[in-house]
């Protein structure tokens, strides 16, 4: 019923769009003198217009699928676009556009005076057309920065909240391995991470699938990520980004590639501690925040030539060798300490070797 209802509708405004057409061509053909206000009868000049009517009727009757189709995907389109737009932006779009429809107005009154009514009709679309983009494009690249700017007086003023909400940061986007892993919580926990916090929700389901495995281990992960989801939920807040209208997204099997395609999308950031992902995504031009590289910066520093006092712990791989480990997990190789194992030890540094998966200290016994 409805799909007739669509396809009546269609063919009606391709009538209207067929009698328009006749009366621009009959203008057309009278002003340039091929033909004569009365070279053809008013019965022979309605004939011509039912059967242009009927021609365009019929277009749009056959053509209704098509337009059907295009419609739908330019509504999702829009609907994709608008949903990605922050509040700043569509506020001062929306009065953009409204400063340009009314500007577009007092000037159209100007061509009432014009006496060729195609002309006139004509110049006030083009105005309207023009002072909209105007109204548009100004409100959102000058408006926007001072109701951002309104906006945080106002939450600066009124609000002792200490969360970080950077309207102009961009988005992050959670994955898997991250929530899991637990310590974006306490990242997050120190303000460091601005801007929208998105989870899409297909790593929401990857964590269900990964919660209720039979495999033991992995069934404790995901309750364990799903745990932090909560939390993170609770006290920060964080968006659940639905990626079914997006076919490009949706029809994508891997959920790895689904990330690095919404944020490109999105324009965002991921944070993981995935070491391929991060590969993956510096290949493709996605900005990552790796939370293990983070951890190892953070770690202290240690130079050659430092005094220390370790624990030694077990054989090293060489002949010789102890190694010991730091309270952070950084890994100590101590030489010719085979024989202290089991005991506190002096130590001095010998080198320090970063790699992105860690840190190792290389050391001798202190003599």
């Amino acid at each position: 019923m409805i799909k007739k209802l669509i396809r009546g509708g269609t063919t009606l405004v391709g009538f209207a769009a067929g009698y328009g057409v006749y009366v621009l061509l009959r203008y057309v053909l009278v002003q340039a003198g091929l033909l004569t206000k009365d070279a053809l009868t008013n019965f022979q000049w309605g004939i011509a217009a039912v059967v242009i009517a009927l021609i365009f009727g019929f277009i749009f009757f056959l053509l209704t699928p098509a337009i059907t189709r295009v419609s739908a995907s330019l509504s999702k389109s829009i609907e994709t676009e608008v949903r990605r737009l922050s509040p700043p932006t569509l506020i001062a779009g929306t009065i953009g556009l409204i400063v340009g429809l009314v500007i577009a107005s007092l000037i159209s009154r100007i061509y009432q005076m014009i006496d060729n009514s195609v002309l006139a009709v004509t110049l006030t679309v083009g105005t309207y057309i023009i002072f909209i983009w105007i109204g548009v494009v100004i409100g959102t690249r000058f408006l926007k920065e001072q109701i951002i700017n309104i906006g945080q007086i106002r939450r600066s003023s009124g609000s002792r909240s200490t969360k970080p909400k950077a309207e102009n940061a961009a988005p992050k986007i959670l994955d898997t391995s991250v929530i899991i892993d637990g310590r974006i919580a306490d990242i997050m926990k120190t303000g460091f991470l601005e801007g929208r916090i998105i989870i899409p929700e297909f790593v929401l389901v990857e964590l269900r699938h990964i919660a209720d495995s039979s495999d033991g281990l992995k069934r404790n992960r995901g309750r364990r990520g799903l745990d932090v989801l909560n939390k993170i939920q609770t006290e920060y807040g964080i968006e659940i980004f639905y990626t079914k209208d997006d076919k490009g997204i949706e029809e994508i099997p891997e959920v790895d590639v689904k990330l690095l395609k919404l944020a490109q999308s999105l324009h965002g950031k991921v944070v993981t501690n995935d070491y391929n992902l991060n590969k993956v995504a510096m290949i493709q031009g996605v900005s990552v925040l790796n939370i293990n590289e983070l951890a190892n910066t953070l770690k202290p520093v240690v130079l050659p030539g430092e005094d220390m006092n370790i624990f030694l712990l077990k054989e090293g791989k060489e002949p010789g060798q102890a190694v010991a480990y730091l309270d952070d997990g950084t890994m100590i190789v101590v030489e010719d300490g085979q024989d202290h194992i089991g005991n506190n030890t002096d130590v001095v540094v010998s080198s320090v070797l970063q790699t992105s998966a860690g840190r190792m200290i290389f050391t001798k016994v202190k003599q």
